[in-house]
């Protein structure tokens, strides 16, 4: 999952350097970490408590109010790194704009973002959006673990021990988020077990385990399924495969998030190479005028805005009402015929037997889909990679695609080779003799 640092300022300077193909960040998340930690080493980089400060103006505006760890000792450009960080955080918190009033009453939600940094190192916000227990009216405020991790299951359920421990005191989520800390990431499969004390309740053992498969780890496929059809999927699957302007909306922000990350996990083992942010800040809403690919997710409440904005051809996608309002028109024929009607019959078989299958279960099955469209397109590639004695390789792109002896196929291949996401994939295995089957 890719997307640029978004903080405020910076909106402008990142757009030129998304222009310039070779500033597009690469990798995969949890592949590289921040400067300060490698991935794996620790579960997080940081909590914070985002809250919403009363202006002179009598508006709202979200402010950290609580940071753990703090940093000290930091290089200046460690330093300028979590400066950036850190300012760019309450936006993505509390995405929905300043108009903010004290309620009594809130249901808490979960929902994530993404964050690129200019070297390419990514970071996951895991937000928890919740009312600080009390009487009479109060304002929300959001519990966000930055990590550069990507496991959204595993860290909803940390977020389940901070809330539950946000309604006894702050002070008692203090030793639970420190012994975190000084626990390792498990493998995939593994579990690892945090010792935490709650006053009158004494020593709970909290049991924390990934998915045995890591690549479907921040993915809910259920989440997509419930609010689109197949079809309307494999319509949405087609724009993103050609890397283009993609717009998801919705009220909720877990159901943004959730759907956005299951739509850019249907690309595996391919990853999206451009702007990609499940949750637009109100203040970024003008993102929908890049020129570039985007894959972003905005509130319903600000569609007639994005509607009046200058933006060149997009797929406006409801989430709501389970519909498209607005398509390019030729995403019927992008995907070839036959392919498109297997992978909606393997869909289909899915949503008929909707109460059988697990969450992990309904992952795998949508996951192999997908990746068997990729296998019967392009899994030909490492056959066509030209090594010289020097060890490294040259993708021969005219043999690879005369290789494929389907018309239809052919015509779709031609397309695919030239996004960013064929290119930064088929430049990895110019470096490696050893083909990348294994992500197949």
């Amino acid at each position: 999952v890719v997307c640029f640092y978004l903080a405020a300022e910076g909106k402008e300077e990142e757009r030129k350097k998304e222009n310039n193909p070779s500033r597009v960040p690469q990798g995969k998340p949890g592949e590289r970490s921040s400067v300060l930690y490698s991935a794996g080493q620790f579960f997080f980089e940081y909590l914070v408590v985002v809250s919403l400060k009363k202006m002179t103006d009598g508006r709202y505006e979200p402010k950290i109010t609580y940071q753990f760890p703090k940093r000290e000792n930091l290089m200046k450009g460690q330093k300028e790194e979590e400066e950036r960080l850190l300012k760019a955080i309450p936006l993505f918190c509390f995405p929905d704009g300043n108009n903010w009033a004290p309620i009594t009453e809130f249901t808490s939600e979960t929902f994530s973002f993404v964050l690129t940094n200019v070297d390419g190192s990514r970071k996951i916000g895991y937000c928890r959006r919740l009312l600080p227990s009390g009487r009479g009216v109060r304002l929300p405020e959001v519990f966000c673990i930055i990590s550069c991790l990507g496991c959204f299951g595993l860290f909803s359920k940390i977020l389940d021990e901070v809330e539950k421990r946000r309604q006894i005191s702050m002070a008692v989520i203090y030793p639970f988020m420190q012994g975190l800390r000084e626990s390792p990431f498990p493998a995939p499969g593994k579990t690892v077990t945090i010792k935490s004390f709650i006053p009158e309740s004494g020593t709970e053992l909290i049991e924390l385990t990934r998915p045995v498969d890591a690549h479907l780890e921040h993915v809910e496929f259920q989440a997509l399924l419930q609010r689109l059809s197949p079809h309307l999927i494999l319509h949405i699957f087609a724009s993103a495969v050609l890397e283009r302007r993609l717009i998801f909306l919705a009220e909720e922000l877990s159901v943004l998030s959730q759907c956005i990350h299951a739509v850019a996990a249907l690309l595996y083992p391919f990853t999206w190479a451009h702007t990609y942010i499940p949750v637009v800040p109100e203040c970024l809403l003008d993102t929908v005028c890049c020129p570039t690919p985007f894959m972003v997710g905005i509130q319903m409440r600000h569609l007639e805005r994005v509607l009046d904005q200058p933006m060149e051809e997009a797929l406006i996608v409801d989430l709501c009402k389970g519909k498209i309002l607005r398509a390019v028109g030729d995403e019927e024929e992008i995907l070839p015929i036959k392919l498109q009607n297997e992978m909606l019959t393997l869909l289909n078989r899915h949503n008929n037997n909707n109460n059988v299958h697990t969450s992990e279960q309904v992952n795998a099955l949508v996951s192999e889909a997908f990746v068997q469209f990729f296998v019967r397109m392009v899994g030909h590639y490492s056959s066509h990679i030209k090594w010289s004695k020097s060890g490294s390789g040259t993708f021969q792109e005219r043999a690879f695609c005369k290789a494929i002896s389907s018309k239809t196929n052919r015509k779709f291949v031609k397309k695919f080779v030239k996004t960013n996401m064929f290119s930064l994939f088929i430049e990895e295995a110019e470096k490696s003799r050893i083909p990348q089957e294994g992500k197949w």
